[in-house]
């Protein structure tokens, strides 16, 4: 079943919103399995995160542990929402390949801390986001029926959607309907208040992720369908998120994502075994051959035309990138062929 990836700083209401969307699609009949770091860090959580996310052996450690846990419920049948910082771009490709790998769908949920109420706006433009964007879709039935808000100019009460967001503007699914759209828009937090700030991670420790935090970009194929959220009183984006879970087209696994073929056991020894003793018979002919000759070593049909003096390192380095090559595309059928396959790539590679 698809991932949803979850992405922000500690005190971007992120986890307050994987709740949200749990609920939803639980309330749609999907099963959903929420990964956060409490899964895997155990007893003494908010010690261990400060930990974790100071060093960074015990933070690579953290996103494996992750990664891993996500690994094992990826599956057929429940939505898995991963609930961490998720800031490193790198990590968050560890988890497009995973769900490639799956054949399962991905989206990015960004979560955003809302600006402070009475910032003016030179000091917003002094003070941006990082990696700010658009708000999401407002459900229409949930503004039909709340009305436009007091203050809200006319680009505010029109419906939004980020440009580099794919799918229909509209779509089946939970949040659809008046009554369950406006009951689903409704942000968990109590009179619009913000989220107050994350006492696990201590004010200089949200500086430095801060400062390292990685935010995701609609132009990495592994950060789209990307959906990004700004503060408590911002619905999620319901229609669109179904739209890319269950409605979208399942991206093909390709060759990162796709485990090697198997080989034969004596594979690896008989190429290593086969190159040695073509190498051995043309330092030995060469010593007798002229420029122009074609040269025929023993337990090969194919000819290698001599053209100048080959030394051992040469011949060593085009034996070593043949190697890595053949030993993934391994293939039992080659085995007899592997000496005129090896002069065959001497003959392209030296003239």
């Amino acid at each position: 079943m698809p991932l949803v990836v979850l992405c922000g700083l500690p005190d971007s209401g992120r986890s307050q919103r994987a709740d949200e969307l749990r609920r939803a699609l639980e309330a749609e009949g999907r099963p959903v399995t929420v990964v956060r770091d409490a899964d895997v860090l155990g007893a003494g959580e908010s010690a261990a995160l400060r930990e974790a996310y100071s060093d960074p052996t015990r933070e690579k450690a953290l996103r494996a542990a992750l990664k891993a846990s996500v690994e094992r419920v990826l599956g057929p049948r429940a939505v898995v929402l991963l609930d961490s910082l998720n800031y490193i771009k790198g990590f968050r490709y560890e988890l497009y390949c995973l769900a490639r790998a799956a054949r399962t769908p991905l989206c990015l949920l960004y979560c955003l801390k809302p600006r402070a109420p009475g910032l003016r706006e030179e000091e917003e433009d002094s003070h941006p986001q990082a990696g700010a964007a658009p708000g999401s879709w407002r459900p229409r039935a949930a503004e039909q029926e709340h009305g436009p808000q007091a203050g809200d100019t006319q680009e505010d009460r029109a419906p939004r959607q980020e440009a580099c967001e794919e799918g229909p503007e509209e779509s089946g699914g939970f949040g659809v309907t008046e009554a369950g759209a406006a009951e689903d828009a409704e942000p968990e937090w109590v009179g619009g208040q913000e989220p107050g700030p994350d006492l696990r991670f201590p004010p200089e420790l949200l500086d430095s992720l801060a400062q390292r935090f990685e935010a995701p970009d609609c132009r990495n194929r592994w950060d789209r369908p990307l959906f990004t959220v700004v503060g408590p009183e911002e619905p999620l984006p319901l229609p669109q998120i179904w739209a890319a879970l269950f409605e979208s087209q399942v991206p093909a696994p390709h060759q990162a994502t796709q485990s090697q073929p198997l080989s034969s056991t004596n594979f690896l020894h008989q190429l290593d075994q086969v190159t040695s003793q073509v190498l051995a018979a043309l330092m030995e002919a060469q010593k007798t051959a002229v420029p122009g000759d074609l040269l025929a070593l023993p337990g090969t049909t194919e000819r290698l035309l001599f053209t100048r003096p080959l030394s051992m390192a040469e011949l060593s380095r085009l034996r070593r990138q043949f190697i890595s090559y053949t030993k993934m595309h391994p293939n039992k059928e080659n085995l007899p062929q592997l000496a005129n396959m090896f002069l065959q790539y001497l003959g392209q590679s030296l003239h």
